[in-house]
């Protein structure tokens, strides 16, 4: 395994990570879980990520039960959880300080630990003053209950306005953004979020990596009964269902045909590949994978054989499948 610097801190995390959205809570029960992050941390993945939102909860739950299961010590795992949606009362979502403050005592409640590494706000909450914000991550890191706080989804606006009241007021500023990264979405974090890095040392641990599974291959031929999109009543696996009917998803689907071929020239999978893909980027602290079998987390681990085989060659291959790359002048740093 490949550890990086979360950012521009000291924190360590490894390359490939395990989060639970969707699947632990939901799509598998808890012993299928523990078995998962059993593997992943076999194969050196010190990071786990979930969310107060994810399976209402229960996502929390389940990794918290792993981790005592195993008996694993603390200072080897980076745990990480998100603020924002935490129940349906007027006061159980957004980014006011008091849902901060008692969101993250709720998530660490059910994850029965004294603490995360990293604490997320999930969606930027245009309804909070940043100020507010800022303060109440503030609060829980020096309160002892986290130890680095970050964002999700914000727009690169945001980000530096939540720098700027930090630099003003002498507190703790966001450390990591998690936005989504794959090869069919791209702009923000090889476009927008250069000044970012560059400015602020700011980490990315990226979600998605796969697409929801598109760019594994294993939607080219219909929806296996048991992947991600085959879940029935998720919104979110919903619209990526019915959008591989689309000319948009046929043409996604033909453009992962093709990358198939690369692959396999490579001698990996089309996931491995897509997983190298964005460890490639110099920029990512840690690609966050799902799960719902052990066997998966063994194959994506294969990945990180696959960035060395990426040479400039190879990338340009790629870049004329995918023929999306952001207009900057950005470029991948080369083996």
């Amino acid at each position: 395994m490949e550890y990086r610097y979360l950012g521009k801190s000291g924190l360590m995390v490894s390359c490939l990570s395990l989060g639970g959205w969707v699947t632990y809570g939901g799509q598998v029960g808890p012993e299928i879980a523990q078995q998962c992050m059993k593997t992943a941390f076999d194969l050196g993945i010190n990071f786990f990520d979930t969310a107060e939102v994810y399976s209402g909860g229960q996502c929390e739950i389940d990794m918290g039960v792993a981790i005592r299961k195993f008996g694993w010590k603390r200072s080897d795992l980076v745990i990480s959880t998100k603020i924002f949606w935490g129940g349906k009362g007027p006061n159980d979502r957004g980014l006011s300080r008091k849902h901060i403050i008692e969101g993250t005592d709720a998530s660490l409640k059910r994850l029965q630990l004294d603490y995360v590494d990293l604490l997320y706000a999930h969606r930027p909450d245009p309804d909070t003053p940043m100020e507010e914000i800022v303060r109440a991550f503030n609060h829980v890191i020096n309160q002892g209950k986290a130890f680095y706080w970050g964002t999700s989804e914000w727009s690169p606006q945001q980000i530096t306005e939540a720098h700027a009241v930090a630099q003003r007021l002498n507190l703790i500023a966001p450390l990591m953004e998690q936005p989504q990264y794959n090869m069919f979405h791209r702009d923000r974090v090889e476009k927008d979020y250069l000044p970012l890095f560059k400015n602020f040392g700011m980490g990315a641990t990226i979600w998605s990596p796969l697409a929801s599974g598109l760019l594994s291959g294993k939607y080219n031929a219909g929806v296996p009964h048991d992947s991600r999109l085959a879940i029935q009543d998720n919104a979110v696996m919903k619209r990526l269902r019915d959008g591989l009917d689309s000319e948009d998803g046929r043409v996604k689907l033909s453009k992962v045909s093709n990358l198939g071929n690369i692959a396999k020239q490579l001698d990996c999978s089309t996931a491995q590949l897509a997983l190298a893909w964005c460890l490639k980027n110099p920029n990512i602290s840690s690609v966050i994978t799902g799960a719902s079998k052990p066997s998966q987390i063994e194959e994506n681990v294969k990945a990180l054989r696959v960035v060395p085989l990426l040479t400039d060659e190879v990338m340009a291959s790629i870049e004329e499948i995918l023929l999306n790359k952001p207009a900057s002048d950005y470029n991948f740093r080369s083996s």
